[in-house]
């Protein structure tokens, strides 16, 4: 695995874990740090071993949103500047978002901003108790415009108009309620607990299944129970029941035996 500056990537088994790693800045966004997850997100795609993939950090917040002195920085950018800044934001977004492999967020802290942008583009997320929570931007006299498409995803139209309006802070209890967790958990212990637990269940699935079962979702979120949708359904199950992992899958479960992804 490469070496970064702001991040620690590691393979346990068939995950890999992409470990935001600036305790000191409260894991803040930089050009740096935006750059070394989408090239670590790229290198998990691209290995064979990894079969999910968990999104952490270490100290006490998972992500403060957008790191002050990049702040500075960015208050004297020109136009061509700004857009290059926020198309590399949006670029990582897009490559969690739509990374074929199974994704997780372990929010251990604070998501602020663009951090909630991170939890709301994983697959899967998982958080303490005291994790918490702010679409942040209008209190800058900005819009949280890049995160928007997998927050509104997440959480809807509607709690949207609240936090992206107010700013407010919102405890992880309402971001369970809500739609942005999936889990709540005391602790890191039990948050590690309860993401071997989802992993578990993840890697016992088809790789390729899973793939194509995130594209699906992706194509037909939004659209209408049509003939065009139908068909869209129909093609995609045909082709899917006759590819290789398809065939093998349903061949172990007439025959009563584990597939091939759980034996290599």
């Amino acid at each position: 695995m490469r070496e970064y500056q702001s991040i620690v990537t590691e393979i346990d088994g068939n995950v890999g874990i992409l470990t935001l790693n600036k305790a000191k800045r409260h894991n803040a966004f930089d050009e740096q740090l935006i750059a070394e997850i989408t090239a670590g997100l790229r290198e998990f795609e691209a290995d064979p071993r990894v079969r999910a993939v968990v999104l952490s950090s270490t100290g006490k917040s998972f992500c403060a949103g957008a790191d002050v002195h990049w702040m500075q920085r960015a208050a004297d950018y020109g136009a061509e500047e700004n857009l290059r800044d926020a198309h590399r934001l949006a670029t990582l977004l897009s490559t969690l978002n739509d990374l074929a492999k199974p994704t997780i967020a372990r929010v251990q802290g604070a998501a602020y901003g663009g951090g909630v942008g991170l939890v709301a583009a994983c697959d899967i997320a998982v958080g303490t108790y005291d994790a918490v929570f702010t679409l942040s931007e209008v209190k800058l006299g900005i819009v949280p415009a890049v995160i928007s498409p997998y927050v509104l995803a997440a959480i809807g139209e509607r709690y949207c108009r609240r936090y992206m309006l107010t700013a407010e802070r919102f405890s992880a209890a309402e971001a369970y309620r809500i739609g942005l967790l999936h889990e709540l958990v005391p602790g890191e212990e039990q948050l590690d607990e309860a993401i071997a637990e989802i992993l578990e269940s993840l890697l016992a699935n088809g790789p390729q299944a899973q793939a194509e079962c995130k594209e699906l979702i992706r194509v037909v979120t939004g659209q209408p129970i049509d003939a065009q949708t139908i068909e869209e359904t129909v093609q995609r199950i045909t082709r899917v029941r006759a590819s290789p992992e398809g065939r093998e899958g349903l061949a172990a479960f007439l025959e009563k035996r584990s597939p091939n992804w759980l034996r290599e």
